[in-house]
């Protein structure tokens, strides 16, 4: 990919943010490429290459970005294989969709529909972190279905309840763990633990049902 010519841009709201300073750096470098596009769809690996660093490294980085709203990330699928990612810079924009009719705020959409909008994009955003990683694709796709499930009220996702998280880091811990019960036959893996649970309870509740119409 060709390095643009463009001005860098690091507004005063990222340079004195708690983030780290590298992660501030890709940010100026994403304004850069966003120039054109309003979007730029880089990889980990080419930012990887561009600062000598681990892809690993990098999408730490843009965790850090899209976390304090400085950046949104988008996986573009074509026949369900990811074609491209698309970063853009969100600090410059509305963070709220709003308009002004007669005086009066109004939403351009009602809750739930921003609702389900916004657990689509972050769930693309966390796959596409997990993704980007060094890990194989079996073990990435065990793990975004086991972290991607939705809460009773549909509002969180698993990874997004826990106190802490480092993706990479339980990505490390969740390959050790395979390794670990692949050794031991009759241990099942969490996430076969996890879809024998819905299983059985499926099933209890159609015994249940078939019971009462009896």
């Amino acid at each position: 990919m060709e390095r643009p010519n463009y001005y860098a841009i690091i507004p005063a709201e990222v340079r004195y943010s708690n983030i780290k300073p590298n992660a501030k750096l890709l940010f100026g470098e994403i304004t850069a490429l966003t120039n054109k596009k309003g979007y730029c769809f880089a990889s980990n690996n080419y930012f990887a290459n561009l600062y000598g660093v681990s892809k690993n490294t990098v999408s730490l980085w843009i965790t850090e970005l899209r976390q304090r709203g400085f950046v949104s990330v988008e996986v573009i699928y074509e026949n369900k294989q990811v074609k491209e990612r698309r970063i853009s810079i969100t600090i410059f924009n509305e963070r709220y969709n709003e308009k002004k009719e007669g005086g009066v705020t109004k939403k351009n959409e009602d809750n739930n529909t921003r609702l389900i909008k916004n657990i689509i994009l972050r769930k693309r955003e966390f796959e596409n972190e997990v993704l980007e990683s060094d890990f194989t694709n079996e073990l990435c796709a065990e793990f975004i279905l086991y972290w991607t499930e939705l809460n009773r009220s549909k509002t969180k996702m698993r990874f997004e309840m826990e106190r802490t998280w480092n993706t990479i880091r339980r990505l490390g811990r969740w390959k050790k763990n395979n390794e670990s019960w692949s050794k031991k036959p009759h241990q099942k893996s969490r996430l076969q633990t996890s879809i024998s649970a819905h299983k059985n309870a499926r099933q209890m509740i159609e015994n249940i049902n078939n019971n009462n119409n009896k």
